[in-house]
């Protein structure tokens, strides 16, 4: 079997922007829903979407990140300490990570609807 050529695909911009990757892309790239993806600019006005991928840990470069890590050590231990695993409390933070992006993109979308829904009024003469 050859190795699949991805090239260039069209694709509509809907309400607020939002644009859909086409299905083969984001199999190609691992991208699921949740993954967080840097949208670059060029000069050249070209759009390019990497997926990022974050490590277990600290990384070596993240000064922010080496200080969060470091904040949460000691809850981090303690359940350790009471028998939970890594696995469990890395899961713990991703569902609570991905409940508070839900709540914020909820909350976001509520604004938008709010704004959208007031209707607009004209002056008499």
């Amino acid at each position: 079997m050859s190795e699949p050529v991805y090239g260039t695909r069209i694709v509509r911009a809907l309400r607020g922007g939002q644009i859909t990757l086409p299905a083969d892309f984001r199999r190609a790239l691992e991208i699921e829903e949740g993954t967080m993806l840097a949208i670059s600019l060029s000069s050249e006005r070209e759009l390019t979407i990497t997926p990022l991928r974050f490590s277990k840990g600290p990384s070596k470069g993240s000064t922010w990140l080496k200080e969060i890590y470091e904040m949460f050590a000691d809850a981090r231990q303690e359940a350790i300490d009471k028998g939970y695993t890594e696995e469990e409390i890395n899961q713990w933070i991703d569902e609570a990570v991905e409940a508070s992006r839900r709540d914020r993109a909820a909350s976001q979308l509520s604004d938008q609807e709010s704004v959208e829904q007031v209707p607009a009024t004209r002056r008499s003469a």
